[in-house]
Formats: structure tokens, sequence, C-alpha cells
């Protein structure tokens, strides 16, 4: 079986089409007024005249079922033949109901029959002439009701289109207020965002940087201190101020920023590498160790340990000696150590350390180092002072004792390990340097007859330090 709708195939078992989803029947729904227009227009065909009954007319007049135009009903064959004996029925019923109402109707059916076959055209004429009218009439009333349901189901079919259209446009309008509430809305998000934006400390900050670059430094000095007060701990204000200053050619105070900023957040890593980024544009590296020399947080040396470069170390500690002495230097950083021993600060272009330094001359040396690191980042200059001074050895003893001799007598001097003796004659002060003293090697004789006056001294052969003098007078004589 296929549906009158749409033309699929629709099973046996099934009422609905699987394709369009309509109802579907065999036959259309029986309608007993069918039955009687067809009888009555037949009868006047055939020149039966018969009247139209009370029940015909009720009939009639009933309004019709309303039915789904789209639907069809599926029955049985046996159903349909009842439906049919049901029809012939009240055919016969309604043939009965006709004869019982007068005899002298029957009987005039009856004459008029014979009239017909005898050709009685008067009584013929009249009633054909009763038959056509009322089956004409019968077919107007049939006519204009199908007019009228056709009105109806046309009138029904505008009000559903009209309804649907409305419908169409309601939607319409709620789809077009939702997306004026949705862009209204998103209009008024973008424009709180944009507030909270422009009054936030990147905004702020944005604007500063868009001051400087026109040149207009004190809106932009005032845009970053605004950003500072918004959050003192990140660094960006902070730069921003400083390029303020060097734009102004005012270094010092650009330094003055960042030094400020971390005497009051001692502990802020972020503040200190911006201070190094800081020296690290001006060519400041020295500055940079100056700078973390006076920090004691270890979280904060942490993270800038790139920069970090430890000042030399002294192998020993400052002060006085009284021997020749080598000073060692080291840096915890590692690096290349440069320094200097004539009181100025080293640089990278100073003697490069590479042995301990000897100090062997009696003099005060100051000895001042710094060290490089690998990022080429000099430390803080170190330095200590050293003062060499050898001991003085007492006067040499020289034998004999002072005084006149009258027999030949040798004059000794005692020299001690480390040192060289030297002596005069002629009352003059002896030294190594002096061209009229005489290195002593061992006894000297006493002159005969003869006045000498003796003087001797030593000498320490490591550092040159003379020793007191020793003088003795002698006078010889023969017995």
């Amino acid at each position: 079986m296929r549906c009158t709708r749409c033309g699929a195939i629709i099973p046996d078992d099934q009422m609905i089409c699987p394709e369009c989803g309509a109802e579907v029947q065999i036959v259309p729904d029986y309608n007993p007024l069918d039955d009687v227009l067809t009888r009555e227009v037949k009868g006047s065909v055939e020149g039966a005249t018969r009247q139209l009954h009370t029940e015909d007319i009720r009939r009639q007049q009933r309004p019709p079922q309303p039915r789904n135009i789209n639907s069809t009903r599926v029955i049985s064959q046996n159903e349909m033949d009842r439906l049919r004996d049901a029809r012939r029925a009240a055919a016969r019923r309604n043939g009965a109901q006709s004869g019982g109402l007068s005899g002298s109707r029957t009987s005039n059916r009856r004459s008029t029959g014979n009239m017909r076959n005898t050709g009685g055209v008067k009584s013929t004429g009249v009633s054909r002439g009763t038959g056509n009218v009322r089956g004409n009439s019968s077919q107007r009333r049939d006519t204009g009701r199908v007019r009228q349901n056709t009105e109806v189901l046309r009138r029904s079919r505008e009000e559903r289109r009209r309804q649907q259209e409305m419908r169409l446009a309601a939607a319409k309008r709620k789809r077009r207020n939702l997306l004026i509430a949705i862009f209204v809305v998103l209009a008024l998000i973008v424009t709180g965002i944009y507030v909270i934006y422009q009054n936030s400390y990147t905004g702020v900050l944005q604007k500063g940087y868009n001051a400087l670059q026109s040149n207009n430094y004190s809106s932009a000095e005032n845009y970053f201190n605004r950003a500072v007060v918004k959050d003192r701990s990140r660094p960006e204000a902070y730069t921003g101020l400083s390029k303020v200053y060097m734009a102004q050619d005012d270094q010092e105070s650009a330094e003055a920023v960042f030094l400020s900023a971390i005497e009051t957040q001692p502990s802020n890593a972020q503040l200190y590498r911006a201070a190094i980024d800081f020296y690290m544009d001006t060519e400041q590296y020295s500055s940079i160790s100056v700078l973390l020399a006076d920090c004691n947080d270890d979280n904060v040396l942490s993270e800038v340990s790139d920069y970090v470069s430890d000042a030399p170390q002294f192998s020993l500690e400052p002060g006085t000696y009284t021997e020749v002495i080598e000073v060692a230097l080291t840096s915890d950083t590692g690096g290349t150590i440069y320094y200097t021993t004539d009181g100025t600060d080293p640089t990278t272009s100073s003697t490069e350390y590479t042995e301990p330094i000897l100090l062997n001359t009696e003099a005060e040396t100051e000895i001042r180092a710094i060290a490089v690191n690998k990022n080429e980042i000099p430390s803080v200059v170190s330095s200590a002072k050293y003062t060499i001074s050898f001991p003085i050895a007492d006067a040499p003893v020289v034998n004999p004792a002072t005084g006149q001799y009258t027999e030949p007598t040798q004059i000794t001097i005692t020299v001690p390990d480390g040192y060289t003796a030297y002596y005069t004659t002629d009352g003059s002060t002896p030294s190594a340097d002096s061209s009229s003293a005489q290195k002593y090697t061992g006894p000297i004789d006493m002159p005969q007859n003869d006045q000498i006056i003796f003087s001797a001294i030593l000498v320490n052969n490591d550092n040159g330090k003379e020793t007191a003098v020793t003088t003795r007078n002698y006078i010889t004589t023969n017995s």
C-alpha cells in the first residue's frame, strides 16, 4: 500500500506513513448524504417522482464531520461489506417511509407510471417536473454547503497562515531584541574593560611611555609615579622613571630611583634586577658589585647570581711583618684578578694576578685587587696594607775593648748567621756601600805604635739593613 500524500510504501501493520508521518486510509470516510443525493439525482433522470423526507433533509443539513485532509483510514473487507449493507438498508427504510405517508401519493405514482405507459403527457410532465425541481434544489443545497465548507477551510488556512506569519514575525523580533541586548551587554563589557585597563597599573604605565615618547617629561613622570603608587613591588614604573631622567641627562636621579626603592624593599629581587639592567645599559659595571655587596638576602643573591662577583681575598692578614712575605689572592666566584701596589684602584688594565705577590722591602705596601667574573662584571675593590720592618740586630761585638796595648794584639768581630760585618780604622762610619769600609773576613792585626779608631757594623744579608756601629779606640806602644 502506498501513501496518498508522498507515495511511500506503507507496511500492512502500520497506519502512519514512515516518510511523511501522515495517517493513511484505503477508502474515504462514508457520508450517507452522498447516497441520498445520488438516489435523488438518479430518480430525476429516470423520471421517478419522490418526495424528499424530513430525515433526509436533516441528515443533509447536519454539519460535516471534520476530517483530516491529510489522513486516511484503513478498513477491512468485512467492514466495507457492512457499510454497503447499511447503505442498502437505509435506502430501503427511506423507500418504505415514503410509501407509508400517503396512499394517494402511491396512487399518484402508480397513475403517473400508468400515464407514462399510456403516453399521458400532462401527468408525466408534472411528475417529472417535480422530481427535477427537488433534485435541483438538493443539488443547490449541496453545492452551497460545499462552497461554505470550502470557504471555511480557506479561512482556516488563511488564519493558520496569518498566525504562522505572526509567530515568525514575533520570533524575528525576539531574535533582534536578543541580538541588540547581547550587543549592548558586550559594548558595556568592552567599555568597562577599557575603563578598568586605562586606570590599571598597565594602562597608566602605557600612558607614561606614550608621554615619554612625545617628550612630555612632566606628564610621563606623573604617570609613572601613579603606577608606583598602584604597585610598589613591580619594577616597570621605576624603570620608566629612570628613562624620564636619563632623557633629561640626569643620570644621578635615574640611579637614585632604584636605590631608593631597594632601600625600602631590600628583599625584592625584581628591583635588584631592574637596577642591574640600568647599570648594564649605562655601562656602570662596577656599580653592580657595589649594589650587590650591600645585599644580605640570600634569595636575592641567588636570583642575580650571574652578576655576583666576589672581591678577592688575601692569604695574609694586613699588618706588620719582620720578614719577607708572599701574599696570595683568591675569589669565590672565580674569574680573573687584577691588582695594584701603588694605592690606586685596579682595572682590567692593571697587573693580572698569576702568582703570590712578594714583599721583600722594608716599607708599607697597600695591595688593591678586583675580580672580574665570566660575565665581565668587576667586583668591588678589596685592599690590604702590609708593613715590612726587619729587626735591627745589636751592634757587633768587637774585641778587645778600648785601651792601650804594648804587645801585638788581634781585633775580632762576632758575626751572627745571616749578617756580614764591615769596618773602618779612620773613625768614619762603615756601610756596605762605603768605599772606605772593608768587609770583615777574619781577625785583624792591631797596628803598632799607633792610635786608631776602629768602627764596625753588621748588615742583614736578606734586607741589607745595618746595625748600630760599635767603636773602639786603640793605642799601641812598644814595651
